[in-house]
């Protein structure tokens, strides 16, 4: 772990020598990867797809990569969000309307997605890219690559090649790895963020790499800067400057609550949160809330109505800044979370949390009965272990969210636990020193500069040689 984290740190501030010498060298070697099609054609076309707040960073950092590594100039077309259209791409509608979670909460909305997935498909062609790549949000990405898939084989584009990135979560549903083997008809290659995800994809014949979780490029661009013997996996926030710009009362207990990315999750948990803020107002007199809003406009507007009737004071603090999340993170006693990557932030943080997760009652029902896994936190399913209080489904209750959150602010114990327990949880989730090595290609003056997530699956892209 140390001896790749110094490799990271120390490779942090170098330039890539030698990219632009990489078009002649890597056209002799792979005459059919991306990068030679690319150099063929004098530009790099991307067609890229998020459809939520996570995979608007996640591409946005697979799209600054790609632009760093490629020997020739990069084309974007697609759909995302204000973190993309910073990398260059002028979505083809709001990222927000696609961005449906769950089975019945989809329904409602059934029109809209299938005129949108039309839309994008329509485009793609137009478009003619050499990559497709695809994050997360896998209900529309999946009908997204199987269509385009069939399309492109009418066109006898068959050598456009199809990655999706952050692998579905077949580790948790019954029967989840049986359906690797149909996703494989349609998928190139799976870019995965969690450790041993690779391994169960490649032995049901779907090609995968695990390119690491994005959580670690948001600890390596926090500490950009710090002395490399500093160089750890953990963010610390500025308390001090935070208490100081919101005014913070010195005796206030400050906690932190994260309702979710998406609308239909921010209105179904806010509400619950608000009650157990209601119960918790007794025991804590000087109880003050930091709401963090995702950078999502139907969230912002639906929290900016909700607050005026909020039980206790309350700082908002917009999506969008690294810094200052953090910052409202370093200055809380403990959080309340919704259930997502935000929970490995906060133990990336060291902030002890509780985990909360309420769905459609039609969704709870398929969850109860396909579940093969008793947690929905990462980190309690990699260590498996109730190491972050959770309360889920029909438990989700604004008393059993209080009950669970004062244990924790008496509790050093259960503290100290979630903090240790973050250590394990991040290492687990860097990229391996041989993705890092095997993507490296000396022989071609070909190094990576910076052996992010981000970096490695942008290699991974580029060096790809479709069969």
């Amino acid at each position: 772990m140390k001896m790749i984290l110094s490799k990271i740190c120390s490779r942090s501030s170098k330039t890539n020598v030698g990219l632009w010498r990489l078009q002649s060298k890597w056209v002799s070697t792979s005459s059919k990867s991306v990068v030679d099609r690319a150099v063929k054609d004098g530009e790099l076309r991307v067609f890229i797809v998020a459809g939520e707040v996570s995979g608007d960073t996640l591409a946005s950092r697979l799209m600054n990569a790609l632009k760093k590594l490629a020997p020739v100039p990069v084309c974007f077309s697609g759909v995302g969000g204000s973190m993309m259209s910073k990398q260059g791409l002028k979505s083809l509608f709001l990222m927000e309307d696609i961005a449906v979670m769950g089975i019945w909460e989809l329904l409602p909305h059934l029109y809209k997605f299938r005129v949108k997935l039309k839309e994008t498909i329509e485009a793609a062609v137009l478009f003619r890219p050499h990559v497709v790549v695809t994050v997360d949000s896998k209900g529309f990405s999946f009908r997204l690559l199987k269509e385009l898939r069939a399309r492109f084989s009418q066109l006898k584009w068959n050598d456009v090649v199809h990655f999706h990135y952050v692998a579905p979560s077949f580790w948790a549903w019954k029967g989840g790895e049986a359906r690797l083997k149909n996703l494989a008809t349609f998928v190139d290659h799976v870019l995965c963020i969690l450790p041993n995800e690779e391994v169960v994809c490649r032995s049901n014949g779907l090609a995968a790499t695990f390119v690491g979780h994005p959580i670690v490029e948001d600890c390596l661009e926090m500490n950009l800067g710090k002395d490399k013997m500093q160089c750890e996996m953990k963010i610390d926030g500025n308390c001090k400057d935070f208490r100081h710009k919101y005014a913070v009362p010195s005796g206030a207990t400050v906690m932190t609550l994260l309702p979710g990315s998406r609308l239909q999750e921010v209105t179904r948990m806010l509400p619950i949160f608000a009650s157990t803020m209601e119960q918790l107002k007794h025991s804590f007199p000087e109880l003050l809330t930091v709401i963090h809003v995702a950078p999502n406009q139907h969230v912002e507007d639906y929290v900016n109505k909700v607050v005026h009737k909020w039980p206790v004071p309350a700082i908002l603090i917009p999506g969008g800044s690294s810094h200052l999340k953090y910052d409202a993170f370093s200055a809380s006693r403990v959080a309340l979370c919704t259930s997502g990557t935000v929970a490995v932030e906060l133990q990336l943080a060291r902030l002890p949390c509780v985990v909360a997760y309420r769905a459609h009652f039609l969704t709870e029902w398929f969850i109860r009965r396909k579940a093969k896994i008793p947690y929905i936190s990462l980190s309690n399913i990699l260590l498996d272990s109730p190491i972050i209080p959770e309360a889920l489904l029909q438990s989700c209750t604004p008393d059993k969210l209080a009950g669970l959150l004062k244990e924790l602010i008496h509790d050093e114990a259960l503290q100290e636990e979630q903090i240790v327990a973050a250590d394990k949880v991040i290492r687990l989730l860097f990229p391996p020193e041989r993705t890092i090595t095997n993507l490296e290609r000396p022989d071609l003056g070909f190094t990576l500069p910076n052996c992010t997530p981000s970096m490695l699956a942008a290699s991974t892209i580029l060096g790809f040689v479709k069969s």
